[in-house]
């Protein structure tokens, strides 16, 4: 039997069991369906991941926010990602993850805005702070985890990602998450049991469970 494998909509029956290799057709299918000039698409790309080691859910992975169209995009791509992204996080019976990097203004989250145009209480918005580790040296998220800054219902988790680097030197995701969690018990030792991304991980599947 298979520990883990994925399986694409637009790939038939074929499965994936090298986790690279179903990186590279994510590129590869979003080139083919969106171009090659970053543009955007309401095409999704359908993948089920099977595994004993992911939460049981429907992610869907929307783009950020771009004010300043790069070459290549249109003038109104900011309005075309908001297009975009408003019906998913406008349906009742979604939880919207409003993801913001650490080393920029909490308080002009630009995703934070956009989940309080359609859930203004935050019943169904958890914050999600990346990049922990950009921050500017002397400067820490103490205030912005702890929800002095803006509260959210369901909390403000702390994170940090794999590099760009990191993913060219193929950096796994088992020593991502063990250097991640290094990282918050050195600077947040206080916080650290409520933060990293298998804390993530372990809430989104507790308010799936109470949400629905």
């Amino acid at each position: 039997m298979l520990e883990k494998w994925g399986r694409f909509n637009h790939c038939e029956n074929e499965v994936f069991t090298d986790f690279e290799a179903i990186r590279d057709e994510i590129i590869a299918q979003t080139e083919r369906i969106a171009g090659f000039e970053k543009g955007i698409t309401a095409t999704p790309i359908r993948l089920k991941i099977f595994s004993d080691r992911v939460v049981n859910l429907t992610l869907v992975d929307l783009p950020g926010i771009t004010k300043v169209p790069v070459e290549g995009q249109p003038e109104d791509i900011e309005q075309q990602i908001k297009d975009l992204i408003w019906p998913y996080i406008h349906n009742r019976n979604s939880i919207i993850l409003a993801v913001s990097p650490a080393n920029t203004d909490f308080a002009n989250s630009e995703s934070l805005k956009l989940a309080r145009a359609v859930d203004p209480n935050g019943e169904r918005t958890l914050a999600v702070l990346t990049k922990l580790d950009l921050m500017d040296k002397g400067t820490d998220a103490k205030n912005v985890l702890m929800g002095k800054v803006i509260p959210v219902k369901l909390g403000i988790i702390g994170c940090v990602n794999r590099s760009q680097q990191d993913i060219i030197d193929q950096k796994s995701i088992a020593k991502a998450l063990e250097d991640e969690q290094k990282f918050l018990q050195k600077r947040y030792p206080s916080l650290f049991a409520r933060h990293g991304t298998a804390f993530l991980a372990k809430k989104l599947s507790g308010v799936c469970i109470l949400f629905f």
